[in-house]
């Protein structure tokens, strides 16, 4: 029985929670990076090249090797990897704020502690 509810209550935790919510955001984003690199940004390198990106293939053995299709999917991994890097660094960034915000806070009440400290002493 003891487990069970432990189980409970890590599955109504904001933690479960966050992550599932995460994850149907982190795959819808995915997609529509991936509809981005597929569509707008590949075809747009394809046209540089003279070649679209997913019909370029090298055969070895008579086995097709699809390598355009690796090189979109390189591409679209950086893009994802690149927003997922700037969205950590302002997270990063706002709690560095904070904890200057927290700092600041806590000297000028040090500095009242002193004075009201000062003041007793006279």
């Amino acid at each position: 029985m003891g487990l069970l509810k432990e189980f409970k209550e890590f599955a109504i935790k904001g933690n479960i929670i966050d992550l599932a919510v995460a994850v149907v955001i982190g795959a819808a984003f995915t997609k529509i990076v991936t509809a981005l690199v597929t569509n707008i940004i590949m075809p747009l390198l394809g046209s540089f090249v003279g070649n679209r990106f997913e019909t370029l293939t090298a055969t070895v053995n008579n086995v097709p090797i699809k390598y355009g299709l690796f090189l979109e999917a390189t591409v679209d991994f950086f893009i994802v990897a690149f927003v997922l890097f700037l969205f950590i660094k302002g997270l990063n960034r706002i709690n560095r704020k904070k904890e200057v915000i927290k700092e600041i806070k806590l000297t000028q009440t040090e500095l009242l502690l002193m004075e009201i400290r000062d003041q007793l002493k006279k």
